[in-house]
């Protein structure tokens, strides 16, 4: 049969902005003659994040993060049904996800590998399960378990940076449901910061383009800030941990600004404002979800829970047809979406 895929041709450089020339859509043969093991899977979403553009150096940084291979087909996040399986743990129509999944509109994939989902945790919205009651959602949630430090109760206030992104934009809500009393979230246009006040429960939302942030944040936040949720790094970070309490807690999260820059992860703090971390005793440690996997099935059950009932309000930003992954990608990378970036390949 036909298909259609993605390869990586070029690579941009440790220090240059991703570009359309780095990706051809190809169409090529694949066989439906399975081995033992093997299933063939129609992909119907795929994911596409911040962190993709480290995997598109010849060295991610990271230990857990692959780099992609040129000329070899792309993979990030991903959700389809399988057609055909010579799998004993898998049947034709069941829903499966893979971190690892290919930027094809059909693929052949070691049933092994894969995790077999259940649509009911979020209504049908298979998409949900990619971001909100999925990867993204279980990096906010955890994140702010393990490293907020949210107290119920403590008047704290929480702020976002990239928070009209996928992972921002249910931190901020996440913040709130497990006790911080104040919700302040930084992004880059008008549009989204009265979207994060109108519709996702954010107290205030600052523009980081517009001049004088510092004195527009103090002024949302006269007694400081007691948790920031990073997202972003660079001058934006500078600016809000220099406004942070004593005793207050960085959940560094990602560090967008910094992607296309040849900087190790997590980049180097300025001395002023490791000088604030250290003399404030402010935490700010590294957070990989992935070391706290037992907790994966609690919280996506909470998670999904707080989405079914419309606690958790979730924001995508959808293309259709898998010739748009590699634009979705370039969109996401200079803000262009709101939430979750997802491509929807087929119905």
């Amino acid at each position: 049969m036909k298909i259609k895929q993605f390869v990586l041709v070029s690579r941009p450089g440790n220090d240059g902005e991703p570009v359309a020339e780095n990706f051809r859509l190809e169409e090529v043969d694949l066989s439906d003659d399975l081995i033992d093991g093997l299933v063939l899977a129609k992909t119907l979403y795929i994911s596409v994040d911040p962190y993709l553009r480290c995997r598109m150096n010849e060295d991610t940084g990271t230990d857990y993060i692959q780099p992609w291979k040129v000329s070899e087909v792309l993979d990030s996040g991903g959700i389809g049904v399988i057609e055909l399986s010579k799998n004993s743990h898998l049947r034709v129509g069941d829903i499966v996800t893979s971190f690892n999944w290919p930027w094809q509109t059909k693929c052949i994939l070691d049933g092994d590998t894969v995790k077999q989902l259940d649509p009911n945790l979020v209504d049908g919205h298979l998409s949900h399960l990619l971001g909100a009651v999925g990867m993204t959602g279980l990096t906010a949630f955890l994140g702010l378990k393990e490293k907020g430090h949210v107290i119920p109760g403590a008047n704290q206030t929480i702020v976002v940076s990239g928070a009209a992104g996928a992972c921002g934009s249910l931190a901020g809500q996440i913040g709130r449901l497990f006790g911080c009393s104040r919700v302040i979230g930084i992004c880059g246009t008008n549009e989204k910061c009265a979207a994060l006040t109108s519709e996702l429960d954010f107290d205030e939302a600052l523009n980081y383009k517009e001049p004088r942030l510092g004195e527009r944040l103090r002024a949302c936040c006269p007694d400081g800030v007691d948790v920031y949720f990073d997202n972003v790094g660079g001058e934006i970070s500078d600016l809000v941990i220099s406004q942070m309490k004593k005793g207050s807690h960085v959940v560094l999260c990602g560090q967008i600004s910094e992607y296309n820059k040849d900087v190790p992860y997590p980049p180097p703090l300025n001395p002023q404002t490791e000088s604030i971390l250290k003399e404030r005793n402010i935490t700010r440690e590294r957070f990989l979800v992935l070391n706290y996997i037992d907790q994966e099935a609690s919280a996506i059950v909470q998670l999904s829970e707080w989405v079914r009932t419309g606690k958790l309000k979730v924001k995508e930003t959808i293309v259709h047809g898998i010739e748009n992954t590699a634009g979705a990608f370039l969109s996401m990378m200079r803000g262009g979406n709101f939430g979750k970036q997802i491509v929807q390949v087929t119905e």
